[in-house]
């Protein structure tokens, strides 16, 4: 499916007001533009319930900004949502008119459908994800069940960052609240003993600051995964407020972290996960899920980004699904596996405009920190080892290669080595791959070729078939008939 027109969300919440512009497959919609004003609608409340002055104003000021923006843009679909600070407030119905008066169609979600939305996003960038999805935003904290592609009833609580008290006394109050909403639905029985899967901006906060204190190699916070014990340390790690956190959290969001790292905690108690995982998606991707038909929900978001990777860069059109059906006969690989190997296979062919002597650091740098969901830092590490060994370079960095097992990363080799003999035979053309096989038979990796077409496995070609045999400890044949 060609790439559908871009679309624009902004998200008015309680702690920020944001702008994001979506372009590329609808599957896994990719941001060209992303703006966020740190607006606190929701830092406090005056008695009658009314929205805050300032933040009031900051707020207008910052959506006629993006009404600017999306004309000139010539984004032809925006959808405009609000969360909890204007669905508590007292004049959050005037608040919305103005934003109408400024050209903006803004709709209040219910606490059940932002539940709801939060589930969707996170099944949208981790299909397959199965327990318990909490979304803390500055005024509120959903809850919500995942399983099996879709959401449970979620339950909503005032529990935002902006709204608990970290002192004994707020953390005695928060806690009464939760245990209460708990006890009316069926949420703890979902999280027990499966995933939590943490959105939103503090709790990503929270992530960095726990990579920060780990050293962990890669920047995403996509799928960083956290056992569930870590939620006390991360109290302790925040009080400390590591200097270095300066340069990686705006000022603004490191403040709520006291506040997100005291509810995590919290949630670990009651609901005892096993794993504690982080979600870049949320609401703004569950409201794009949530507009697809089932056949393209259930495609792949990380094949599908992939695919479209490349768009004109490639030499001689796509041909990376060729190029993993060529090699793979070698290869006894399980579905799981078996992704990440078509996605390597897909980008392959991306970096051929890079200098030589730099394609393998390219194509290593496209892998590690490319904008690739439904994939964790060890998938993103067993890609780049294949797309190393693809460009003829040797072995990752060892504290990335420490994110895989041996194994792993000896098959990523192995696929790198088999991907360089096809791009090699081919020359980036997929009709050859078309007349040309491999098989394993008796033991050896043999290459069949056309009779009359022998002279496409030439000297290049025959070594590279001897390095990939060499590399999965077998003989290696040239066929031709």
């Amino acid at each position: 499916m060609a790439d559908a027109e871009p679309v624009a969300i902004i998200d008015i919440g309680s702690n920020s007001v944001r702008l994001v512009v979506y372009a590329g497959p609808p599957r896994v919609r990719t941001p060209i533009f992303n703006e966020k004003v740190l607006a606190g609608l929701g830092s406090g409340h005056d008695p009658s319930g009314r929205l805050p002055e300032e933040p009031r104003e900051r707020a207008l000021a910052a959506l006629k900004r993006f009404q600017l923006l999306i004309d000139q843009m010539k984004v032809k679909q925006t959808r405009v949502v609000a969360t909890a600070a204007i669905r508590d407030a007292e004049d959050g119905p005037q608040f919305v008119r103005e934003v109408r008066r400024i050209g903006l169609d803004c709709e209040v979600l219910s606490a059940e459908e932002e539940a709801q939305l939060a589930g969707a996003g996170v099944l949208s960038g981790i299909p397959g994800a199965s327990g318990v999805v909490g979304d803390l935003g500055g005024g509120s904290l959903e809850l919500v069940g995942v399983a099996d592609g879709s959401t449970s009833p979620g339950i909503s609580m005032p529990l935002g960052v902006l709204r608990v008290d970290v002192s004994a006394d707020g953390e005695r109050a928060a806690r009464k609240v939760l245990r209460s909403a708990l006890d009316d639905s069926d949420v703890r029985d979902r999280a027990r003993g499966r995933v939590f899967y943490m959105v939103g901006g503090s709790w990503r906060a929270l992530a960095r600051i726990d990579m920060l204190a780990t050293d962990f190699p890669l920047p995403i916070t996509h799928q960083y995964g956290m056992k569930p014990a870590r939620a006390r340390e991360l109290r302790k790690l925040v009080a400390r407020a590591d200097p270095r956190t300066a340069d990686m959290i705006a000022p603004a969001r490191l403040a709520t972290t006291p506040a997100a790292a005291m509810l995590l905690e919290l949630l670990v108690e009651e609901l005892e996960p096993s794993l504690l995982v982080v979600s870049a998606y949320g609401i703004r991707e569950g409201l794009l899920y949530s507009a697809l038909n089932p056949g393209e929900r259930n495609k792949d978001p990380l094949i599908e980004e992939a695919r479209a990777a490349g768009g004109a860069e490639h030499r001689f059109g796509q041909h990376g699904d060729l190029l993993d059906e060529w090699i793979a006969p070698l290869f006894d690989d399980p579905p799981e596996t078996q992704r990440l190997r078509l996605a390597a296979c897909l980008l392959a062919d991306v970096v051929w405009q890079a200098n030589p002597g730099f394609r393998a650091g390219r194509a290593v740098e496209m892998a590690l920190h490319g904008n690739w969901v439904a994939v964790d830092a060890a998938g993103r590490a067993i890609m780049a080892q294949a797309l190393c060994a693809t460009f003829g370079g040797d072995r990752l960095d060892e504290r990335i290669a420490d994110l895989c097992t041996g194994d792993q990363l000896q098959r990523a080799r192995s696929w790198g080595e088999a991907m360089r003999l096809g791009q090699r035979l081919s020359g980036g053309v997929g009709a050859v791959l078309k007349r040309t096989s491999l098989s394993v038979h008796n033991g050896a990796i043999q290459l069949h070729v056309r009779r009359g077409e022998e002279a496409l496995a030439g000297d290049q070609v025959e070594r590279r078939l001897l390095r990939l045999a060499e590399t999965l400890g077998r003989e290696a044949a040239v066929l031709s008939g």
